[in-house]
């Protein structure tokens, strides 16, 4: 029969039953998958570079499971694995689960996997629990972050003079004072924020919800708060249960609206406006992270139990911030994207006070 070397442990075959294959001879214990390590007697199998694996092993390992059922994604008629991506978070998932009612998180936009129950809130949305980590719940939780964002305004030497009151509301309030308000160029499909100049009452969260069975949102209480009008700016409301990160840059594009019509700006085109506000916004998103990152003391433990959330970060808190940014820049909308980008390029170019005196001389962003 002549010599043959088994190609796993190098010795000789000798007499009885071996296998040829891959150019090779293999005594049959020593053909072994590369995953499990148990020998392979199926007919079929597979391999990766010099490795070789039971079909089943090679699909466990290289196949793409599904962020939001776990299953393996499955092939389309033309047999080949087709699947669904977030752009930043790039969570996979199966096509089928854009429409069969999986929900969102109202703040990251990841998919709510199966085994995994985000939180409900009283108006519907959904709120993944590490955006509940740091979510701002109800107003009196929100005005710490509401003097930081002052500060931040201060810094740039552009103070609000009039004392402005900030309130936290759920959903239905914030669109019923939307309808109330004659100016303004909301960001549909959802407004989460808004600078009001009329005067109305409006339904603010006076204590935030405790979560129960089912991770439900329940006995938040609410109290009817009417706006007087003293200056050009009655309110700014934001939607309650959106991370710190996010309500702060809301509230940061909220109060360059007020600060505008507090100076006297005139009635400018909504690109311009819209754009501007979204640049401040991304600008104050943009000082969170740099403190962060250059900073070595501790978080604190919530969001409003403290002035300013500095020290480093949870990583997760820092991703968030990140996507937040990401979502100013890379928005398609002709009013905040276009707006923020042309809006950025001329800050970037002449510095903000030249470019305010600009707009406010001219209603347009210098070029």
């Amino acid at each position: 029969m002549g010599d043959r070397i088994c190609a796993g442990c190098n010795t000789e075959i000798g007499h009885g039953r071996f296998l040829n294959c891959l150019n090779a001879f293999w005594h049959p214990e020593c053909f072994h998958c590369h995953a499990c390590n148990f020998p392979i007697s199926d007919y079929e199998f597979s391999v990766s570079g010099n490795y070789r694996f039971h079909k089943s092993c090679y699909k466990e390992r290289y196949h793409p499971k599904c962020d939001v059922c776990s299953h393996f994604i499955p092939t389309n008629p033309a047999g080949l694995i087709e699947y669904r991506a977030h752009p930043f978070w790039i969570q996979k998932y199966c096509p089928s689960h854009e429409h069969d009612g999986t929900p969102r998180c109202c703040s990251c936009e990841r998919m709510e996997p199966q085994d995994t129950g985000y939180v409900a809130l009283d108006d519907g949305r959904k709120l993944c629990l590490e955006c509940l980590d740091s979510a701002v719940m109800d107003t009196k939780e929100c005005q710490p972050l509401y003097l930081d964002i002052q500060e931040f305004y201060e810094g740039l030497n552009m103070k609000v003079e009039q004392q402005v009151p900030l309130l936290l509301v759920e959903r239905q309030a914030l669109n019923e004072a939307r309808v109330g308000e004659k100016n303004g160029h909301y960001h549909m499909p959802e407004t989460r924020g808004l600078c009001l100049s009329e005067e109305q009452t409006v339904s603010t969260i006076l204590r935030r919800p405790s979560f129960g069975t089912g991770n439900r949102a329940m006995d938040m209480i609410t109290e009817p708060y009417k706006l007087t009008r003293r200056c050009e700016v009655t309110a700014i409301l934001i939607l309650y249960g959106l991370p710190r990160l996010l309500t702060g840059s809301i509230l940061a594009h909220e109060m360059m609206h007020a600060w505008m019509r507090l100076q006297g700006f005139q009635t400018l085109s909504q690109d311009v406006e819209e754009g501007i506000c979204q640049v401040l916004a991304h600008m104050w998103i943009a000082t969170q992270l740099d403190s962060s990152s250059s900073s070595d003391v501790a978080p604190t433990s919530s969001s409003g139990s403290s002035r300013i959330r500095k020290g480093k970060r949870p990583e997760f808190e820092r991703k968030l911030g990140e996507f937040f940014k990401h979502q100013i820049e890379s928005d398609t909308s002709p009013v905040y994207g276009d707006g923020f980008r042309a809006g950025n390029q001329a800050v970037y170019k002449y510095g903000l006070r030249r470019t305010l005196e600009h707009i406010r001389m001219t209603g347009r962003f210098p070029y």
